[in-house]
């Protein structure tokens, strides 16, 4: 089954595409969706939907995982992360894929089998489950990645049921 995992944001998009069969994992593509920051708001989050379309029509994922987003200090950019999540989920929702959200510790958990895994314990467990010689840059797609494989990890059952 390919599951489309999301690292939302506004700058920059990860995107990560993973074939999980008989419980071994294929990379299928890991990129990212970059936008400018002088571009107006409303155009990068067009851009955005633009981008998941795309993938979502080019790789037809039975599934798509994203990351719940928690508030820190900087509520403005959560507002805007917030927003590009929202262009993001309806892209899915437009083509008929699931979604289903995950947070970071949810993803640690599944990955790395540890919630306070660090950001390179993960990226290890990355490329190890993907026969990979590095991980793939920036961080926001190898974090994709990992939202992906923790999807696959949780919804195992679920996913044999599905038929796509």
């Amino acid at each position: 089954m390919k599951i489309l995992g999301i690292d939302p944001g506004y700058a920059i998009v990860g995107c990560g595409i993973v074939d999980h069969t008989n419980n071994k994992f294929t990379l299928v593509e890991a990129n990212a969706i970059t936008t400018k920051p002088e571009t107006p708001f409303d155009q990068r989050l067009r851009e955005i939907h633009a981008g998941v379309q795309r993938r979502i029509a080019e790789h037809n994922p039975a599934a798509m995982a994203i990351e719940k987003l928690f508030f820190n200090t900087n509520t403005t950019t959560a507002i805007d992360v917030a927003q590009a999540r929202g262009v993001i989920i309806l892209a899915a929702a437009q083509a008929g894929v699931p979604v289903y959200e995950y947070t970071p510790l949810q993803v640690k958990q599944a990955v790395v089998g540890y919630g306070r895994a660090d950001k390179r314990q993960v990226q290890d467990m990355i490329k190890l489950l993907l026969h990979l010689n590095a991980c793939p840059k920036p961080d926001d797609v190898a974090d994709a990645l990992a939202i992906a494989i923790c999807h696959a990890h949780s919804a195992g059952s679920l996913m044999r049921l599905m038929k796509r």
